[in-house]
């Protein structure tokens, strides 16, 4: 099956089960288009602040992750949280998927876009 037609809701089940074996907290803070909705993720590092990654289709198609805001710095939690409300009322299918993980993994697979 081509990855492009694995539903998005699929993908984020899968990779919630994921990292629950793994014991690293994640949750869904907005449920988007199960079909085909893009997913951003709220990394939180705790004492240090939030990451946010986007999905994105680079210039060949594929999909991969772009740091938003700080980059790959973090921000504070309620900055963070006000991009992703913004980002959310301009797209209601927007899947967005909280992490806490002090190593500041993104859960996801998909090359890093600048």
């Amino acid at each position: 099956m081509d990855e492009a037609r694995i539903p998005t809701g699929l993908i984020v089940e899968g990779q919630l089960r994921r990292l629950s074996s793994q014991s690293i907290p994640a949750y869904v803070v907005n449920r988007g288009a199960y079909a085909a909705g893009l997913i951003l993720v709220k990394i939180n590092t705790i004492e240090e602040g939030c990451i946010v990654l986007i999905q994105q289709r680079d210039i060949e198609g594929e999909l991969g992750w772009m740091a938003v805001l700080g980059g790959t710095n973090t921000v504070p939690e309620k900055e963070a949280d006000a991009y992703i409300a913004r980002a959310v009322s301009r797209d209601p299918d927007l899947w967005v998927i909280e992490v806490e993980d002090r190593q500041r993994r993104n859960p996801f697979e998909g090359k890093a876009i600048s």
